[in-house]
């Protein structure tokens, strides 16, 4: 069982920064793929992002370049810096996670088995 807990949400005007750490409990959190999704008002839950266990990164194309995911296995914390934010960024952020025996990254949100509770995004322009 694993608790994911995010912070760092909030309001921030078009061209600006916001950082997104997701922190994990359990003791094998180098196992686990970490994920980002983000979903907005009356649409479907979208990837964002994910990182393996040795920190191989996926991007979604609407956020490439601008966002970057990262992991501290260590302090069992998956960061997701956003940078160059746009209004259509505006969305609840969720992490996720799931336990895999290989190495690979899931961009479909079913494939994740642990979520955290979302916090919110909002960019104003």
């Amino acid at each position: 069982q694993v608790q994911l807990v995010e912070s760092g949400g909030g309001l921030v005007q078009a061209g600006g920064s916001l950082r997104l750490a997701c922190a994990a409990s359990g003791r094998t959190f180098m196992r686990y793929v970490m994920g980002w999704f983000r979903q907005a008002p009356g649409l479907e839950r979208e990837f964002v992002a994910a990182i393996t266990w040795n920190a191989y990164t996926y991007y979604a194309d609407s956020v490439k370049a601008r966002f970057t995911t990262s992991r501290d296995n260590q302090m069992n914390t998956v960061y997701l810096q956003m940078n160059s934010l746009k209004p259509e960024d505006t969305a609840v952020y969720y992490c996720a996670a799931t336990w895999t025996t290989v190495e690979v990254f899931y961009s479909d949100y079913r494939q994740y088995a642990y979520w955290g509770q979302g916090t919110q995004v909002t960019v104003s322009s």
